[in-house]
């Protein structure tokens, strides 16, 4: 009940400065035309932004019969967690990384990139996917989802509030001051993003999918290598849709001060060192961790 209500409480928010870009860019007109695409975006993140969010990332679907290892594995997890069978999705991405979607356990998707089969062993994808599990099982997919829709339509209409002009040519953009709030709504977006996508929530994750998995070694472990892969390997598509970054288990985006922005990540160092402590391996394993974070 508390992860729907915020999620109401960050569809009015998002939809109130939603509403406020339109009226910048073309008045009363703009307000009225801002509020029914927004009310058309909330009902369109409810039901459909999960599916949105893995065309944007080209994702396939796989089954049993295709990938029958990663099929079995979920499907196993799964069960353990008490969830339905959420869809598994791959995608074509060096970069190991994975999320999950949806608006609730019974249409919940996980989606993982290809660099992440091939960078982890069988345990630390076990880890990976608990985690994702984790996030299904505590609606967490909802508000994430919704989040990401919306912020990234905001940022679009931002941008286009800038260019805009009349049928000769002319600027029919917000003026000045305006303009100036406009450029302010696109990061007060992020800052939504972040208070929503709290810190806590992907500590809270790692502990449940520790449990899941049936230890938080394989989680840790995954965690160093997702880390150090991101650091090295550019995902273009989370590049080209910042607004998504907080899906991922690890931040897509490389450094820099749009990745800054959408920081909604807790340091893998931190993560890493909780995970170790679950397991009684802290000590001498933490020092070598900081050390490749």
């Amino acid at each position: 009940m508390i992860n729907l209500f915020k999620t109401g409480v960050l569809l009015a928010v998002l939809t109130a400065l939603f509403v406020g870009a339109g009226f910048l860019i073309g008045g009363k007109v703009g307000m009225i035309v801002a509020l029914v695409v927004a009310l058309g975006l909330n009902a369109f993140a409810y039901w459909n932004s999960g599916n949105h969010l893995l065309q944007t990332y080209g994702a396939r679907e796989v089954t049993r019969a295709s990938h029958p290892e990663l099929y079995g594995l979920v499907a196993e997890l799964a069960t353990g967690a008490g969830l339905p069978m959420p869809r598994i999705y791959l995608i074509d991405s060096d970069q190991p990384n994975a999320f999950a979607t949806g608006r609730n356990p019974e249409n919940a998707a996980i989606a993982v990139n290809t660099g992440l089969l091939r960078m982890l062993t069988r345990e630390e994808v076990a880890g990976v996917i608990s985690h994702e599990l984790a996030h299904i099982r505590n609606y967490d997919t909802l508000i994430m989802t919704v989040a990401a829709t919306l912020a990234g339509a905001l940022a679009v209409l931002t941008q286009f509030g800038g260019e805009s002009h009349d049928a000769q040519g002319q600027p029919t953009g917000p003026g000045l001051i305006g303009g100036l709030l406009l450029l302010i709504l696109a990061p007060l977006a992020a800052a939504l993003v972040q208070m929503a996508i709290s810190r806590t929530r992907e500590y809270e994750a790692d502990r449940i999918g520790a449990s899941i998995a049936g230890q938080p070694v394989g989680l840790a472990d995954a965690l160093v290598k997702i880390h150090q892969g991101v650091r090295h390997l550019v995902n273009p598509a989370a590049e080209a849709n910042p607004a998504t970054a907080h899906l991922f288990i690890i931040n897509p985006l490389q450094d820099g001060w749009v990745a800054g922005l959408f920081a909604t990540h807790p340091p893998t160092a931190e993560r890493v060192r909780r995970l170790r402590a679950m397991s009684g391996g802290a000590g001498a394993a933490i020092g070598r961790v900081a050390r490749v974070l």
